[in-house]
């Protein structure tokens, strides 16, 4: 029981019990299995490191944002781990002088820390796999590019083409949704309006299951009326039939380098210059692709 009017301080007692081993971890969404992945593998990594993380949802939303930045702020954390929606969330960050490691994607003109995966590399990769299979319309199903994750893997499916001297014919390059089923509308809406196209590249895991599951719905062989590349090695792709090739980020050494490199910021002597760490994806070859 607390006396009437009394509030007790929490940073206090923190301070007083040998604080400064909160972290903070702010992702997009937890349903979503690659932040969910990627959180778990900060957490395993930071405890191994004698540090606790305080986890955190923003909804890509950037009141969300700045909104739980200003509540992790006031818990006093030694720093945050963050995939960043706006410049302003990092510069209130930097205004505050918490360490900070972008993670997935990075955003202002001014560097921090960050972990990202090479994107170009890995949609170059994906989308190479299909041309050499003989696949000439090859479409990208992406839901934006207004952050680096999604610019880098447009420019990965362009740069495939352009170094076989290839067009993309107009139409091929498509903006999803992040709702499922209008996702899923524009991928029947693709199909509809290009007969020849024989091969997309979905760009991340919703993407891919909105692909996967109207290919299902219209009853068309995978991958045999139409090849499949995704993006993100989900738990599902290796479960359903067939199988999905796809490009794996290697989440959990994603997360792993976003404990290491926020505590090695923390436990330096003197400060040092902002460091990226970029992890190189990797083609995980299963069943969706078949020789056009």
């Amino acid at each position: 029981m607390f006396a009437l009017g009394y509030v007790p301080d929490i940073n206090a007692r923190n301070l007083r019990l040998g604080a400064g081993r909160d972290i903070g971890v702010m992702v997009t969404n937890l349903r979503n299995s690659f932040y969910s992945e990627l959180a778990t593998a900060i957490e395993a990594r930071l405890r191994e490191l004698g540090y606790n993380m305080i986890l955190a949802t923003d909804n890509g939303e950037e009141t969300e944002q700045l909104a739980v930045i200003d509540r992790l702020i006031s818990m006093r954390v030694a720093g945050i781990v963050l995939t960043p929606v706006s410049p302003v969330a990092v510069e209130r960050l930097r205004s505050d002088h918490v360490p900070v490691v972008q993670v997935d994607r990075v955003v202002g003109r001014r560097r921090t820390d960050a972990v990202i995966s090479a994107n170009e590399q890995g949609a170059h990769m994906a989308t190479t796999y299909l041309l050499e299979r003989g696949h000439r319309h090859v479409a990208m199903l992406i839901d934006e590019v207004k952050w680096t994750t999604g610019r880098g893997r447009l420019r990965g499916f362009r740069a495939a083409h352009a170094d076989r001297a290839l067009t993309i014919a107009e139409g091929l390059v498509v903006f999803g949704s992040n709702d499922i089923s209008v996702a899923r509308r524009q991928v029947g809406q693709l199909l509809d309006r290009h007969p020849s196209l024989s091969a997309i590249v979905a760009a991340n895991g919703l993407m891919a299951e909105a692909v996967f599951r109207e290919l299902r719905a219209r009853n068309l062989d995978l991958p045999n009326q139409m090849s499949l590349v995704a993006y993100d090695d989900l738990p599902w792709m290796s479960m359903v039939d067939p199988p999905i090739t796809t490009i794996s980020q290697h989440t959990v050494a994603m997360g792993i380098a976003c404990a290491e490199l926020l505590v090695d910021g923390l436990v330096a002597p003197d400060p040092r210059l902002p460091v990226t760490r970029s992890i190189s994806p990797s083609l995980v070859i299963r069943e969706s692709v078949a020789p056009a």
